[in-house]
């Protein structure tokens, strides 16, 4: 009950910052969220001026460490672009560790919180192993779905999940012979120094309202950008995005910058593993469910993609799902006529274990494709592997 009240508190907060919402209760919240927006910014710049000054020192751990962020919250696509970095540094001969906050993981009771808080021994425990590069050792739920996919999809790649990733990185160097760190959704995190810094920036919503957080969805001002070392344009179309990029350019003159495309691969049944052919899709009557932060762009692939989405349920970002939820999507979706069910990849790891099989429930795989900048995206890997 607490977890849907949170979700619509979001679902609501998020309706006001898009402009969706009218009358004078949102307009007051609009207010409000404007000043404390002023305010958050006003404790990020000063956050960047100690670390910059010295008085809060970066920790360096003496291995290559490359951070993959965003300006924004949620919906760059950010996991895909960790998943082609880690694996193109695998296959360099880089042993790589993924260290993850693991956001929206299952967290043990409060209680439990805070006497470990107390006592300190969040900082005594090792970070959980989501991968040792050889086995998934952990599931969606304690790990966070991010990290359970990234584990899921790579082989030979560490994946760690601790909120102080000085910690984790210390772990994966010295317990499991790493030599280059993969700071997902790193940007902000100043605790430990990055060699590289890449900036996703979502070409079909780069900056929202341009108001940080909490009246828009920036993590700082959109100036900051500055700071990145690579840049790469996401969900890009053919023939690329040249204003956005001129706009990048005068932002940060140094930074390289590609533009790159989700691709959807194949579909694979979430239950069976058995995999499909996109044209699979061709003329299917389709039930959508997703729990992303960008549903739009997922609907309107599978359209593309020759299906008929004759429904699309919408649930929060990094909604975890229950049993009877799932049960009644599969019901609803029967009723209407739905050939199968789609979700996303980062959904279904978040699926819990049903025995029907009335009808077969899909994931769309998605992989980066470059459009333009790979071979600075070839000299960035190279740099990393042998600077």
């Amino acid at each position: 009950m607490a977890r849907n009240s949170q979700e619509r508190l979001e679902t609501y907060i998020l309706s006001v910052i898009e402009g969706r919402r009218k009358g004078r209760r949102a307009a007051f919240l609009a207010w409000v969220l404007k000043q404390l927006s002023y305010l958050f910014r006003f404790i990020v710049q000063v956050r960047l001026w100690v670390y910059r000054h010295g008085i809060f020192r970066y920790n360096t751990l003496g291995c290559q460490v490359v951070s993959v962020g965003n300006l924004t919250v949620g919906g760059t696509g950010k996991t895909p672009i960790v998943e082609i970095f880690a694996r193109n540094l695998q296959q360099s001969g880089r042993k790589v560790a993924i260290l993850s906050r693991g956001y929206k993981k299952v967290k043990p009771p409060l209680m439990e919180r805070i006497k470990n808080k107390l006592t300190r021994r969040d900082k005594k425990n090792p970070p959980l192993i989501v991968s040792d590069g050889k086995r998934l050792l952990l599931d969606s739920a304690m790990s966070g779905d991010e990290p359970y996919m990234l584990a899921s999809n790579l082989r030979d790649v560490v994946v760690l999940v601790d909120k102080d990733r000085v910690k984790s990185g210390r772990y994966a160097i010295r317990e499991m012979g790493c030599d280059t760190l993969i700071l997902d959704d790193g940007f902000q995190y100043l605790s430990l120094k990055h060699r590289l810094d890449i900036v996703l920036v979502d070409r079909t919503n780069p900056f929202g309202n341009r108001y940080t957080l909490p009246r828009g969805i920036l993590r700082e001002q959109v100036k900051n950008i500055r700071r990145a070392s690579f840049i790469f344009i996401t969900k890009c179309e053919e023939g690329g995005e040249p204003e956005l990029k001129r706009e990048l350019r005068r932002l940060n003159p140094d930074a390289e910058i590609a533009e790159c495309r989700h691709c959807a691969k194949y579909l694979q049944n979430v239950y069976t593993r058995e995999r499909r052919e996109l044209d699979f899709l061709q003329g299917k009557s389709v039930a959508a469910v997703s729990g992303i932060a960008a549903p739009k762009g997922f609907e309107e692939e599978l359209k593309r993609l020759g299906a008929q989405v004759i429904s699309h349920k919408c649930y929060a970002d990094h909604h975890r799902y229950t049993q009877q939820e799932l049960i009644d999507r599969i019901n609803k979706s029967i009723r209407r006529g739905a050939d199968m069910i789609v979700t996303t990849e980062k959904d279904a790891v978040r699926f819990p274990k049903i025995d029907r099989t009335d009808i077969p429930i899909y994931y769309l795989r998605v992989e980066i494709e470059l459009l333009s900048g790979e071979e600075d995206f070839k000299d960035c890997i190279s740099r990393i592997c042998f600077d």
